[in-house]
């Protein structure tokens, strides 16, 4: 029996379903899920390998393919030569001997469906990971810019001008709205506030 894409883990997984694992294919998925299994390395490997009379154990239908048309695409073809698919999850088996017509309608409905949620998987993953990305770069933004300022661009220039002119706190404080820590962090820091200003297009 052959074993495709499969970390220490999964192989475990397989044994302890029953299997007796002769060759391990790994495929690392490096070359990207829109690429096809044949045109994987290891997957051609595993097409040139695979023989009649073969079994291919594989953890779920997912490790043919990243959508329907390929996962359905190499069951058939794994079929044709043969080569009987059997899953670690829940025991399926795909055999193209099967002759029963019966039998057969059942074995491709069931195809369809777990090729069908392969991919809807494959989807949720990535719109996922497309939520993941954009909301790092809004937390990286967020983070990069700093809390927003609760000056504007005239009250720090009015803030620094009577600072300048030796007022002291209280009296900017009142003059301005601000805070007497507002404007302790202009007072104190004023590259840092301007900096915030700028960050934030004021």
């Amino acid at each position: 029996m052959a074993w495709p894409n499969v970390p220490l883990g999964q192989r475990t997984q397989a044994v302890r379903a029953g299997f007796t694992i002769d060759e391990v294919i790994f495929d690392n998925g490096t070359s990207g899920v829109s690429t096809r299994l044949a045109d994987r390395a290891q997957g051609h490997r595993l097409f040139d390998m695979l023989r009649k009379g073969d079994t291919l154990v594989v953890r779920w239908v997912d490790r043919l393919g990243r959508n329907y048309e390929d996962v359905c695409d190499a069951i058939r073809e794994f079929m044709r030569r043969g080569v009987v698919i059997r899953t670690a999850i829940h025991g399926m088996t795909f055999d193209g001997a099967t002759k029963d017509p019966m039998q057969c309608a059942v074995r491709d409905a069931l195809m369809g469906f777990m090729a069908a949620t392969a991919q809807a998987q494959a989807e949720a993953t990535k719109e996922a990971q497309r939520a993941g990305i954009a909301h790092a770069k809004i937390t990286k933004e967020n983070a990069y810019r700093g809390r927003k300022p609760s000056y504007t661009r005239k009250s720090y220039d009015d803030a620094q001008a009577m600072l300048g002119q030796g007022a002291r706190i209280s009296q900017v404080a009142k003059s301005t709205g601000l805070t007497r820590q507002a404007i302790y962090r202009i007072k104190d820091d004023p590259a840092a506030a301007e900096a915030a200003l700028a960050s934030w297009g004021m």
